[in-house]
């Protein structure tokens, strides 16, 4: 068992679980640190939570010293920035500082770098511009590196764009026929894995990999829409017709998108998903495979053989309308309050009147029924805050519903039916806090 230790920064994302989970399983001694873990995440006592974009270069020095690291996998990214996600402090200022901690450990390390294919004269975002940056400060380090360049991540598990990608397979829709026409090259996380622990067997002295940058892909040319046919293979869509998307729909659901990251929400439809979709996903791996004699699995291979199970298919068919249910149920609270407080306030003070409240509560009761209904509202609408906001309404709502029919039961009969209604709208809630968790 090769008992080398590899520190993983960034083990709770999309490639940083995997690469984790599956260099212990090689035998390996492994760290996975990251800001935040679900409970699920945590299967060893070696998976850490610290803030540790937070930490300067002494203290990830400590931190390699402590647990005698031998290399070092840095998986962390962000797409855009956004409330807490700043693209240059991730890609490069923190780069810095784990090349400094590298230097300053007194240990023989190698650095394992995730970034992006494709070439600086393409670049066009933030994102791909700090990933860039970052590339060029580990070439001038002078420390054993490697630069793994992954195309399309086929995995598992779903997040950002492969679950975009498996939400336009389950549906009878597709993308504008420019960019389904993108070359989109996949790799399979597999592969990603199997390179790491390639390089993890090396020894720090071996001069053919003191210093590597390598695209990671199947060499085979394939589209967007090749990628996304395959999928509807596994989801069984294939046969569907389709309806192609028109560019200006793209162009609005991005800025859509910017808007709910202002709010802390990463849906993977933004301005800079959409530029490096246009981008494209291309490369060379002729190198990568040269060197370490790994045979890049075919998309058919990474996305499976078999169909889909169940829960694939529930995944892939409510990650787009996940966003629809949390939008309606932000406008439900916040329409319903600003018509009862601006619209109609007369109306709703007259239904506690009607009810013989006493006149002294009936502006107060209306007031704050309607500042709490819009308060809902917002904490929603925050991804922060999103589950507080869901829970009080859930709990605003049967509060409704034992009043009325303490108070006022007549109100369950008429004819609009706005407390039978009320039942429905909690169970949306309830469906909504269930599918909070991006991870």
């Amino acid at each position: 068992m090769n008992q080398r230790t590899i520190l993983v920064l960034g083990a709770s994302g999309l490639i940083g679980r995997f690469v984790t989970d599956d260099l212990r399983m090689r035998g390996f001694r492994v760290v996975g640190v990251a800001r935040s873990l679900s409970p699920a995440q945590k299967m060893s006592a070696l998976d850490l939570e610290l803030p540790i974009l937070s930490l300067d270069a002494a203290a990830l020095a400590r931190l390699l010293g402590e647990h005698a690291v031998d290399l070092v996998v840095n998986c962390l990214g962000v797409l855009q920035d956004g409330p807490g996600s700043d693209t240059g402090a991730v890609h490069r200022d923190f780069v810095a500082r784990v090349l400094a901690a590298i230097g300053g450990s007194g240990r023989a390390i190698r650095l394992v770098h995730i970034s992006i294919p494709g070439t600086h004269e393409a670049d066009r975002t933030a994102f791909a511009t700090t990933k860039r940056e970052a590339e060029r400060l580990i070439a001038a380090s002078g420390i054993p590196h490697a630069i793994l360049r992954p195309g399309f991540v086929v995995a598992p598990s779903a997040y950002g764009g492969s679950a975009m990608l498996r939400a336009l397979a389950a549906f009878p829709v597709d993308l504008p026929d420019k960019e389904m026409a993108t070359p989109f090259q996949p790799v399979a996380i597999e592969d990603i894995a199997a390179t790491i622990a390639w390089l993890a067997a090396r020894d720090i002295d071996d001069a053919s990999v003191r210093a590597v940058s390598w695209d990671l892909m199947q060499a085979e040319p394939v589209t967007m829409a090749g990628v996304i046919r395959q999928f509807r293979v596994a989801f069984g869509t294939a046969g569907w017709r389709r309806i192609a998307m028109p560019s200006f729909m793209l162009g609005l659901g991005a800025k859509i998108g910017d808007l709910s990251n202002m709010l802390g929400w990463m849906p993977p439809m933004r301005s800079t998903a959409i530029a490096e979709l246009r981008r494209g996903v291309r490369g060379d791996p002729s190198a990568w495979i040269t060197a370490t004699s790994i045979a890049p699995k075919t998309l058919v291979d990474a996305i499976g053989r078999h169909p889909a199970t169940i829960q694939d298919k529930w995944f892939a068919r409510l990650f787009l309308v996940k966003a629809l249910i949390f939008a309606s149920l932000v406008a439900f609270w916040l329409v319903s309050g600003f018509i009862a407080l601006f619209v109609s306030y007369r109306a709703a003070a007259g239904i506690l009147t009607a009810h013989h409240f006493p006149a002294a509560l009936v502006d107060p009761i209306t007031i704050g029924t309607s500042l709490m209904d819009m308060s809902i509202g917002v904490l929603i609408a925050f991804r922060r805050t999103a589950a507080v906001g869901l829970v009080a309404g859930i709990a605003a709502s049967l509060g409704y519903m034992i009043g009325a029919a303490i108070l006022t039961p007549d109100l369950w009969i008429e004819p609009l039916g706005a407390l039978v209604k009320t039942g429905p709208a909690i169970v949306l809630m309830l469906v909504a806090l269930l599918m909070l968790d991006n991870r």
